[in-house]
């Protein structure tokens, strides 16, 4: 079957209309830009043939009821479809509370976007001929409604996810889901700072997926531009727009009869806002200054293990080591850090013959 199509995805929107803003002074996320990039973002898209657009979650700041109702409705008004999915920012709480939506609520506000045929918070469907997406809810509560720290499949939606599988025959089928499943850091299913951002039980789906023949899987959560990959399936994740670099992503896919699919991706960035308008600066600078507490505790924890007196020798070098991941396509060299933590800081490095940001992948 022939395919060509394009369509861009944004993820971590963190939309908080003003009154609503959490005003934490350690905040790493430039919220209150929130609505002004997404703004620029759908304009610069909108010159774009769009097939659709998908948005991997956490869409507003807290899951608040009224930066949802904005949400769907500007989205009501774009020319194209849709697709979103909750992020763990979406529905803090299984239940919800005083000032966030609960998880039943979720599709309520997305009917148009996804969950037309669906109360569940997964769901699939038809984006073109051929072309299939299939949505995946990765947030997971206790028994009291307490969010996991982590992302998690439960054994229904495994027999959801192998039935949609078996039952579907569209020659490409998409996946979407928040968390990561193939690491995009150094031991990050592991890592005391990285498994949180992680599906905890992402081989078993990878090993699904790989079984069924995907080969294409949209994450975010991490705010990193970053590509990678597990024998034949890619896991493209996107950044955020409300942190460094404030990118969003276009895609144009490609397939002629008996030859290899061909997925173009291209990155773009939101450098500058109205009252913004040394945007990138600014927020590198604002990640820089709010990161020390988290270089100390890369410095003093598993694997490098340094007392807080060593560590405070090498912090400084690490100022903007997080803002060089979140961009992608960073080569590290920390060559005056001694041995093994050269080694480990630099292996945090892209590979040189591939793209974060701009790459082409074919299957």
């Amino acid at each position: 079957m022939d395919f060509d199509f394009q369509f861009a995805i944004i993820s971590d929107l963190h939309i908080a209309l003003p009154h609503t803003i959490w005003d934490h002074p350690k905040r790493f996320h430039l919220v209150e830009l929130s609505i002004p990039a997404l703004e620029l973002a759908l304009d610069r898209i909108s010159q774009l043939d769009l097939d659709f657009l998908l948005l991997p979650g956490d869409l507003t700041q807290h899951g608040e009821p009224e930066n949802h109702q904005w949400l769907q409705q500007r989205l009501s008004q774009l020319p194209y479809p849709v697709y979103v999915i909750p992020g763990n920012h979406d529905i803090p709480t299984q239940w919800g509370n005083e000032t966030s939506i609960s998880r039943a609520k979720f599709p309520t506000y997305y009917h148009q976007f996804g969950y037309r045929h669906s109360h569940q918070t997964d769901y699939t469907c038809e984006l073109l001929p051929g072309v299939r997406l299939i949505a995946l809810d990765s947030n997971e509560f206790d028994p009291e409604g307490k969010q996991l720290g982590y992302g998690y499949l439960n054994e229904a939606q495994f027999q959801w996810l192998e039935e949609v599988l078996a039952t579907t025959s569209e020659p490409l089928r998409l996946v979407m889901i928040h968390h990561n499943v193939i690491e995009h850091l150094p031991d990050q299913s592991t890592h005391c700072l990285g498994k949180r951002y992680m599906l905890q039980n992402g081989p078993r789906l990878i090993k699904v997926l790989q079984e069924a023949g995907i080969h294409l899987l949209f994450t975010g959560h991490l705010h990193v531009q970053d590509i990678a990959q597990q024998g034949d399936l890619y896991e493209i994740t996107t950044g955020s727009l409300v942190s460094y670099p404030h990118a969003y992503r276009t895609l144009r896919i490609t397939s002629k009869l008996s030859e290899k699919t061909t997925v173009k991706i291209a990155s773009h960035q939101i450098k500058t806002l109205p009252g913004w308008e040394n945007l990138g600066e600014f927020s590198r600078e604002w990640m820089g200054e709010r990161s020390h507490p988290f270089m100390m505790r890369l410095l003093t924890e598993d694997p490098c293990y340094l007392t807080e007196e060593e560590a405070q020798k090498w912090v400084g070098s690490l100022r903007y080591f997080w803002a060089d991941i979140a961009q992608g396509d960073t080569q590290f060299n920390f060559s005056h850090f001694p041995e093994p933590l050269r080694t480990y800081f630099e292996s945090f490095s892209a590979d040189p013959e591939l793209g974060d940001n701009h790459r082409v992948i074919e299957f």
